[in-house]
Parts: structure tokens; sequence; C-alpha cells
């Protein structure tokens, strides 16, 4: 009979703890995790004493100190509001009083503090599983990341600046064709991926009863978004839609930023822009003045590449913008290529580019190909949002 070393497992268990503990503590990402909270935290104080981001145009009092304190405590629920009070009384009498009671107050206090701190965390953890589900269902929503419909391919990429996004893509088959939508939901996070969801089902509601073109399309989901006044979200989309016959292609842009389109036949990039104006910003009648529906052949060998300002406007560590010529430029050099291959190197441009720093928006873009033989609808892995 062997005896277990229980020292050594001991030993063993608390250099487990201290790894796990210790992992991922890397000088980088704890530099930019605390340069990350300093940014959130400056937010909250800005908004908690409601005064703009230029400090020099501002004169700070002890009024706004208490505006922040209320905006914090304002946070925890009744219960915990009184028992942090009470920690807070609890060390101030053991520093200022004496005795056995003032000697005890000290490690109650501390004790409660830690109990608070616990608690916040276990809802915060909640509510992670929450959001995670969020992000499950919105993966589910999202068209496969490769879809094949007779000769033309799909071929789309999505990533999050947070757990959930509000960026939009789809793909729609229908008897006399196939749809293609992607749009930007102002703001981000669970608010806008919630106005995606709904955006989404609208798109799919209108398409199967009307199959309506581009501009018509626009023009009902504008209806429903203006139908609530307290409504001031707005949507910058672009669609189109390519008839199953192999006509001319129509395509619609409510300021959304221009597709790109290569010509194989000449070799060329050139941008898709029409008039158009947001949907939500104004009635239906003012929008379809604005709103115009352009018409392009496309042949054997082209490609549409479709994006979200989330990708033109991303950021390095020096704070330049990837831009509209940049995307250019390397549409210009791979063009000719299939679309998955475009999507890997705007990839990796992008992720060079973007470095260490965190998205400020979410990035959406798809690549649309036209094959010279048709070939039956195929479909692989979900587009799944990045969170970073």
């Amino acid at each position: 009979m062997s005896l277990p070393n229980e020292t050594r497992q001991s030993f063993g268990k608390t250099r487990s703890f201290y790894r796990e503990y210790t992992r991922d503590m890397t000088a980088e990402r704890i530099g930019k995790e605390f340069q990350d909270d300093s940014q959130r935290l400056l937010e909250l104080y800005y908004d908690a004493v409601g005064i703009r981001k230029n400090k020099s145009e501002q004169e700070e009092n002890p009024v706004q100190v208490f505006r922040l304190l209320s905006s914090l405590l304002s946070r925890l629920t009744p219960a915990r509001r009184l028992a942090l009070g009470f920690s807070m009384a609890g060390i101030l009498f053991h520093f200022f009083s004496t005795g056995a009671v003032a000697a005890l107050m000290l490690p109650v206090s501390f004790v409660i503090l830690i109990l608070l701190l616990l608690l916040e965390l276990l809802e915060k953890s909640d509510v992670k599983k929450e959001i995670d589900l969020a992000r499950d269902i919105q993966i589910s929503l999202l068209p496969a990341s490769n879809i094949r419909h007779d000769k033309l391919e799909f071929a789309s990429f999505a990533s999050t600046a947070s757990e959930v996004g509000g960026d939009y893509v789809d793909v729609v088959k229908t008897p006399s064709g196939t749809y293609y939508f992607i749009a930007d939901v102002s703001g981000k996070g669970l608010s806008a991926a919630l106005y995606m969801v709904r955006l989404q089902a609208l798109v799919h509601l209108i398409i199967e009863k009307m199959q309506p073109g581009p501009k018509e399309l626009f023009l009902h989901l504008n209806d429903y978004i203006k139908s609530s006044k307290k409504d001031k979200t707005f949507v910058t989309a672009c669609a189109a839609f390519f008839p199953s016959d192999g006509s001319a292609v129509r395509l619609c842009r409510a300021g959304h930023n221009p597709p790109l389109f290569y010509q194989a036949h000449r070799d060329m990039v050139s941008e898709l822009r029409s008039p158009g104006m947001a949907l939500g910003m104004t009635t239906s009648t003012i929008l379809g003045k604005n709103l115009k529906e352009i018409t392009l052949t496309l042949r054997p060998g082209d490609n549409i590449l479709f994006y979200t300002d989330g990708l033109t406007e991303a950021r390095n560590p020096s704070r330049e913008q990837y831009d509209e010529h940049r995307l250019m430029d390397l549409f210009r050099l791979y063009g000719s290529l299939n679309p998955t291959t475009i999507l890997q190197k705007i990839q990796v441009a992008a992720e060079e580019f973007i470095g260490g720093e965190k998205l400020a928006d979410d990035i959406t873009f798809t690549c649309i190909h036209l094959h010279e033989h048709s070939a039956g609808q195929y479909s692989s892995r979900k587009t799944a949002p990045k969170a970073n």
C-alpha cells in the first residue's frame, strides 16, 4: 500500500491555482486593459456629470463629484447600497473610535465589501451567459460564410466590436431571383443586435409577400422603422437583386458605403454610387425622391464587394483609418481571384493594419462572384461574429 504525498499534491494544487490566476497576464494585455478600464470610467464620469468630453470647455465643481457618486450608487440595489453604506460607516467608526466594537468593525466591513464584490461578479457572469446565448442566436440568423446559387457565389465575413453586433447581411433565394442585403444599424452592442433581428424579420417578410425591387424594399422598410415616433434608430443599407434569368442586376443604396465593382473583361474596379438616404431619417415620401435604383450587367469573372463602414473606419494604434483608398487598392490588386480568397486577403490586411487596437465598430463585408457555369446550391459554416 502506497501513501500519497499530500504535501506534493497540495503544492501541485497551489501551482495549478497560480497558473490559472496568472493566465494571460502579459504586460501588453494588462496595459491595454487598464487603458480600456480608464476610458470606461472616464465615459461614466462624463455621462454622470453631464459634461462634454472637451474638459477645457467645462468647469468642474464639487456638485459634479456628487453627481458621479450618485450615478455609481444608483447602479446598486437598495439592499446593497445599505450594505455599502454600513461598511463605509464601519471603517470610519474603526479609525475614529476605540474599544472592542471599533476593532471588530474593520474586518466586518471588509467582509461585507468582499461579499458585495462577489455578488456583482456573479451577476456579471449571469449577464455574460445571457449575452453568449444572444450571440449564438444571432450567429444562427446569419447566412453561411459561402453560398452558391446557380452561377452566383456569395462569400461573407463578419466581426463584431462587442459580443453581439448591429451589422446585418443576408442572402434570400426566391423563384424569380436572389436578393442580397447588407445593413448597418446605428449604435452597437445588444440594442443594435436586437434591432438587427427585427430588421431581418421585416426583410424576409416583405420579400416573401411582395418580392419587390431594392428601392421598393427600402421604402417598405422605412415605413416600419418610422412607424414609432419614439424610435430614433436609423439604418444604412444596400440591396441588390440578381434575376434568375440572368438579366441586369438591380441595386439601390440607402446612405450606405458604395459597393466596389470589379469587371474582369476590363480588369478595372469602380464604385457603384447612387443617391440615397439612410432608412429611418425621413418619411418614405421624401426618401423615395432621394433613392435611385441602378442596373448593371454582370459578366462571368466579375466580383462585387459590399462592406460596412466598420471596415474603412477601423483605426490602427496611430489612430489612422483604414479608409476607402486602401480597400480600393486591395480590391484592384486581388479582384480577379475567387471570392473566398478575396475575403481572406481583406481580412489579413485589416488585421495587420488594426494591430492590437480594439474594434470601434462592427466589420462586415461580402464578395459576390459570377461563375461561368452553373452549380448546385451549397453552404458551409456560418458567418460567425468575432468579439474583439
